[in-house]
This record gives C-alpha cells, sequence and structure tokens, in this order.
C-alpha cells in the first residue's frame, strides 16, 4: 500500500521531543507580574530531560564514542534515565542507570518496564563515597566493553540541547518580550543553556535559579561562595551538594531557596488552581517564581518550567501516607499520639472492610493501598482487624478462603491504646502487635504501624 501523505505525523516518538506548550498561570496570585510555564511535562518521557538524552546520545553517535550495540551508563536521579531510556531503546541500545534510593517508585517501575538495568545506591552520602551513584556509573563504565558514560553533569550536549531548543522555543512563544526564567539546577544544563541563549537575544532577562532548602547554589549565586554542610532534601531531580561541570553560574543572576514543605504545598496549588499535575522539582520552580514575581514592584513577564509530570510522584508527592511520614501535610497537630496517624478513621480516611466483605476484597483493598492490615469497622465501630498474616494463614488452611467473609478470619483482639498515652507506651503495644488501634474518648481514629512509629522517630529523635 502506498504512503499517504500526511505531513502532520510523526514517524518516530524521537520527532516529539521539544516544541512544548506555554501556559499562563491565571489562578494563582502571582502580584503584578505575569507568570508562565513551559509545559515540559508533555515531552514522549514525560519530562525535560528527553532533550538533553536525544542531545547527549546522537552528540556520542557523531563523536564515534557510542556505537551499534554499545552500553549507555548514567548516574541518575530519575528523569534522565527515562530519557536515555527511551531514546536508547529506539536506537537499539543497552541502558544502564545508577540511581540513589530516594527516587520515586513510578520512575524504577517506569525504567523496569523499558528493559532498564537498574542499579541502587545510597542518596546520603558525599561524591567522595565509593556508594555514591556517579562513582558507581564511572566504576561499571570502566568494566563494560563498549560503554559510553551520558555524564549530564559534565557533558557539554547538555547544555546545548536548551540552548539550541528549549531557550529558542521560550524566546519565540514569549513573542521576544521575556523579563525573567527561573528554573532549577540539576545537572545545570537548563539555566546554562537556556541563560546563555536569552542573554545572547535579551541581555535584560533575569536568568533566576530556585534552590531546594539545603542544596548549595543559592549560596554559590548570592554569596559566591558555598560549603555543603549535609542538607538533604525531598525534592527529586535539583539541588546540589556540588557545582556540576555543566553549570555556568555566569549566567545566573538571582536564586531563591524553597523549603520542601512549600515545594509541596505548591504542587497541591497548582493541581487544584490551574488542574497541572507536575513533578516534584516544579513544586520549587513555581514557588521561586511566584516568590519571585510577588517581590516585583513592576509587572514583568516570567517563565518558568513544569519539568515533569506528576504521575511520576503518585506514591510520594501526593500521597498523604508519605506526605504525613515526611513531615509535609498541612495540618493541626495537637502533640499526642493522634498526630502520627496517617489515615483518620473519624475523617473517613482510612481504608476498612466490614465483616460481611470477603477475604477477597480485603486482600483487594491491602494490595491497592498497600498496607498490611485493615481496621474492620461496623457503622464506624472496630469490632476487629485483619491483616495479611491471618489472610494468609485462613486461605492456606482453607480451600476457596478468598470466598470467606472476612468475620471469619478477622482477630477481634483489638490492640488498643488511648491517644494520650506516651511513645513509650505505644512502642510496647506495637513491639508485640505490629500496630496499635488508637481511640479518643472511646472513638476509634486511627492505626498506628511500625513505619508511622519509625516515621515520627525519625523526625523527633
Amino acid at each position: 500500500m502506498d504512503k499517504l501523505p500526511l505531513p502532520d505525523i510523526n514517524n518516530s516518538l524521537l520527532e516529539m521531543i521539544g516544541n512544548t506548550p506555554l501556559l499562563e498561570i491565571k489562578n494563582i496570585d502571582v502580584g503584578v507580574c505575569r507568570l508562565f510555564v513551559k509545559m515540559e511535562s508533555q515531552n514522549p518521557g514525560g519530562s525535560i530531560k528527553d532533550r538533553v538524552a536525544i542531545s547527549i546520545i546522537e552528540q556520542a553517535e557523531k563523536d564515534g564514542i557510542l556505537k551499534p550495540g554499545g552500553t549507555i551508563v548514567e548516574a541518575t536521579a530519575g528523569n534522565t534515565g527515562i530519557g536515555l531510556a527511551l531514546v536508547g531503546i529506539l536506537k537499539g541500545y543497552r541502558v544502564v542507570l545508577v540511581i540513589p534510593d530516594k527516587m520515586s517508585r513510578e520512575k524504577i517501575l517506569h525504567l523496569k518496564a523499558m528493559g532498564t538495568e537498574v542499579v541502587f545506591t545510597r542518596s546520603d552520602v558525599s561524591k567522595e563515597d565509593p556508594e555514591y551513584y556517579h562513582n558507581i556509573a564511572e566504576k561499571i563504565v570502566k568494566e563494560t566493553p563498549g560503554a559510553f558514560y551520558a555524564n549530564q553533569f559534565g557533558n557539554p550536549a547538555n547544555a546545548l540541547a536548551h540552548e539550541k531548543t528549549t531557550g529558542p522555543e521560550i524566546w519565540k512563544q514569549m513573542d521576544h518580550n521575556i523579563d525573567a526564567f527561573v528554573a532549577g539546577v540539576g545537572s545545570g544544563g537548563t539555566l546554562s543553556g537556556v541563560g546563555k541563549f536569552l542573554k545572547s537575544v535579551s541581555p535584560k532577562t533575569q536568568i533566576v535559579a530556585a534552590d531546594p532548602e539545603g542544596s548549595i547554589i543559592f549560596d554559590a549565586v548570592k554569596k559566591g561562595s558555598y560549603s555543603y554542610s549535609g542538607g538533604s532534601w525531598l525534592v527529586e531531580g535539583i539541588g546540589e551538594d556540588f557545582i556540576p561541570d555543566v553549570l555556568n553560574l555566569s549566567y545566573i543572576d538571582d536564586a531563591i531557596t524553597i523549603p520542601d514543605q512549600k515545594a509541596f504545598e505548591t504542587l497541591e496549588i497548582l493541581l487544584k488552581k490551574e488542574g497541572i499535575l507536575a513533578g516534584s522539582s516544579a513544586g520549587t520552580l513555581v514557588a521561586g517564581a511566584i516568590e519571585w514575581c510577588r517581590a516585583q514592584k513592576e509587572p514583568k513577564r516570567v517563565v518558568s518550567l513544569i519539568c515533569d509530570t506528576g504521575n511520576k510522584y503518585l506514591s510520594k508527592a501526593f500521597d498523604d501516607a508519605w506526605l504525613s511520614n515526611n513531615g509535609l501535610n498541612n495540618r493541626n497537630l495537637k502533640n499526642d499520639l493522634s498526630d502520627l496517624i496517617v489515615m483518620r478513621a473519624d475523617q473517613k480516611q482510612i481504608i476498612s472492610v466490614k465483616e460481611d466483605d470477603t477475604v477477597l476484597i480485603a486482600y483487594n483493598r491491602m494490595r491497592n493501598s498497600d498496607v498490611s492490615q485493615l481496621p474492620v469497622l461496623d457503622s464506624d465501630e472496630i469490632v476487629g482487624t485483619i491483616t495479611e498474616d491471618e489472610i494468609l494463614r485462613h486461605c492456606t488452611e482453607n480451600k476457596g478462603g478468598f470466598s470467606s467473609l472476612v468475620n471469619v478470619a478477622m482477630s477481634s483482639d483489638l490492640h488498643q491504646i488511648d491517644c494520650n498515652s506516651s511513645i513509650s507506651d505505644l512502642s510496647s503495644l506495637i513491639d508485640k502487635s505490629n500496630f496499635a488501634i488508637v481511640m479518643e474518648n472511646n472513638t476509634f481514629i486511627g492505626i498506628i504501624t511500625k513505619v508511622d512509629l519509625l516515621a515520627y522517630l525519625k523526625k523527633n529523635i
């Protein structure tokens, strides 16, 4: 069959990288300014790093250092890895990624689904440590014949991708009129590449770094010097404990530091006010852009980025349990055991079953909610609990056990504790029963698990 003349149809997913839309923020107060965000989440791999991946790989091909059948190796917090995997698979390369252990589960599952080889390492070590993810990546390259180290932190093709595509696109979309560009520093390629281009066509344009609290970029820009004091942050993909080789600080005019709390609050605001499901780094960037805009006395036209999609962070940035365990829920604390409860029963948040539900329903709800136990409720009153151990025992001992009613497999032995009890009392109870049923004025208000207690101890001891 002859090919139809369809000029608007792409021949490869790689042709769809870039040329992302620009959206004006309309429902959030940005003072006298106008704020626009470039929707990099619309790239095929879901992030701005698709641009970097194709630039690095195609430059390596041109230079003859990446050959057919070769292996691409990279140290990455996720999005560059997804971009490299996407481009690499379509071009027929093996891809090996070294990933710090704070990366979201969705990113990991995405990478594994594409057949990427994933090597996990620690996220709490300095760059001198052998376990640092860049050091492990370099070791793999040395030990693998035909391997190419993408090295986004030191590869000029990283910044070049943004100088040649992202910057010109923004300039054209803004009708050659932009007062400030706000972005973060992961590898440094975005601010360096976009900054270089915008400064060449519009010297008046301010380039602003939005930096997570604890990172050294803010001090490097504002003070001209820095020292890393072991800070850490929960936002993924941006923030550094060193100055990447790709980063050219001379293009950056200003910097704003954003704590995790504000970054994750901004993600919620973006979703509820603008309908944008954004990744965690966008929380920092947009919060920084809003803060910069509100500080202006005269109207300015400001551009920032939605670096990636929030679909990659549903188990973290948009999960109440994760937010609560990391102290990021904006809620009123009472300084009692109720503060440790992630999902409140009295506020209809908790996942539960009834006595006349089947064991299969209980099992499915545990799996879907990633919990190991469920309260059994009767008109909001707790009458028992059912755990994965009890389901396993019941279904092993009884043929067709999944069809049984919950009241056959559940336990009526409630391990209760009053919300005014001490952490020591809670610890003793959980040590025996693995979880605690928390009561307030004889009302069931929630469950505290070992993970919840550990999260509390991590924050407070």
